[in-house]
């Protein structure tokens, strides 16, 4: 378990391949065949990512016929992103401290 879902989602998108396919879902849903396609992965590659992304609640399945499509979770990707401004806020503030040794 980890700490948090914002730090789960980070974690989830310093994979390059993970990274690409949110970048790809985020112009609109796409099916496992599109991604593959997209992205030049294999397809259980692909799909254990998808997976990934799901069980963080980062993506949602929207089953169309024999395919599953994906949709991104924008709220999901905000709550990521507060947290990573909340830490850059932070370096700003403590940009002059340092500790002793």
């Amino acid at each position: 378990m980890l700490i948090s879902a914002d730090h789960d989602v980070i974690r989830l998108l310093a994979d390059p391949l993970r990274a690409r396919i949110v970048e790809l879902l985020a112009e609109g849903a796409a099916c496992t065949c599109h991604l593959v396609e997209d992205t030049g992965a294999t397809q259980p590659n692909v799909s254990n990512h998808l997976r990934a992304l799901r069980q963080a609640g980062v993506v949602v399945p929207e089953p169309r016929g024999r395919y599953t499509f994906y949709r991104l979770r924008p709220e999901v990707l905000d709550g990521a992103a507060r947290h990573l401004a909340a830490l850059a806020e932070r370096a700003r503030a403590s940009g002059d401290v340092r500790r002793e040794c």
